[in-house]
């Protein structure tokens, strides 16, 4: 991941963003959001971390593929949540 430098000071005008009105700020290049956005948006919950232990054998498995294993082990224990009737809303994996 690549480091940002925050003590680089900012090259924005900042007075002058602040001085804009609403209908002067230019949204061209910005998509609407139609309803047709929010009707196929998912919610995606937040991430908690938590440690926990597994056997090794499950962890190498898990691992096989490369990179993303903790995103295929959230995959796999949301099937197997829903599959079990989980009065947990159901949303995306992400």
């Amino acid at each position: 991941m690549k480091k940002i430098d925050l003590k680089k000071q900012s090259r924005t005008d900042w007075v002058l963003v602040d001085a804009l009105k609403d209908e002067e700020i230019d949204y061209s290049d910005i998509p609407e959001l139609t309803d047709a956005f929010f009707n196929n948006a998912l919610f995606v919950p937040a991430k908690q971390v938590v440690t926990m232990r597994l056997d090794s054998d499950v962890v190498a498995w898990l691992k096989q593929n490369g990179r993303g294993y903790q995103t295929r082990t959230n995959k796999i224990l949301r099937a197997v949540m829903e599959s079990q009737g989980s009065s947990t809303k159901k949303t995306a994996a992400a």
